[in-house]
């Protein structure tokens, strides 16, 4: 299997109805660590995670994998602040991407249940994926991304309106994603949830990356005015 980090973005933009929505950004992705992605509403994190993962097309610009573009979407999933439910059973919903890619049904069954005891939804798996509450759904979709053991995963505010205990359960997989080689790129705006989670982070504000470093030295001593500004919940103009 072909490495897909280094992911490289090229002076890339992203222009919509003649507004820009981000960019011009320029950004080396490396094989290991969780980023992630900082800013105020509307400063383009969604967007930006759209751009790399595949699922907004650059305006201006590129982005490049270290492997081949078809291995490269084949390794990498993206789970979003409103979780995706397919119509089908739970357990349906943790089989599909393991069937689709040529496992075999009973093999593809027999880890879904391991993953529906991990996230503690054994016992469910019969149960239309729809009538699952809201973090039980994001739970669910956060382990059909992760059942094949993607290289890249992209997450945009995979805890918003989520109550502490799903919280905690969403960021333990999501640790433990890291912990076993998934790169993790990911929106979110809670700053105790960054702090807890990032190995390194990057800060947008009106479409640009403003600034870029780890966890430690943005969190200790943000560089910029806007990036200090946020981490004191004041207004970022």
């Amino acid at each position: 299997m072909v490495s897909i980090p280094p992911l490289s973005v090229q002076n890339a933009s992203v222009t919509r109805n003649g507004k820009r929505l981000l960019g011009p950004v320029d950004l080396e992705i490396m094989a290991n660590g969780l980023t992630i992605i900082l800013g105020p509403n509307g400063a383009g994190k969604s967007t930006l995670l759209r751009l790399m993962h595949g699922l907004e097309k650059p305006s201006g610009g590129r982005v490049r994998f270290a492997a081949p573009r078809a291995e490269a979407y084949a390794q990498q999933a993206f789970v979003f602040q409103t979780p995706v439910m397919l119509r089908r059973t739970v357990l349906g919903n943790l089989t599909y991407p393991l069937t689709l890619h040529g496992t075999k049904r009973a093999n593809a069954e027999k880890q879904a249940l391991i993953w529906l005891n991990s996230i503690g939804l054994a016992g469910h798996e019969h149960q239309l994926a729809s009538a699952l509450s809201g973090g039980e759904r994001q739970k669910l979709a956060l382990a059909r991304a992760l059942i094949r053991a993607p290289q890249l995963l992209f997450l945009d505010e995979p805890c918003a309106n989520l109550d502490g205990a799903s919280t905690r359960d969403i960021e333990r997989l999501i640790l433990e994603a890291r912990n076993t080689g998934t790169r993790i790129l990911m929106a979110t705006h809670d700053l105790g949830q960054a702090r807890r989670l990032a190995t390194d982070v990057l800060f947008l504000n009106k479409g640009r990356i403003t600034e870029s470093a780890s966890a430690e030295s943005f969190f200790n001593s943000p560089k910029t005015p806007e990036a200090q500004a946020f981490l004191k919940g004041d207004l970022v103009l």
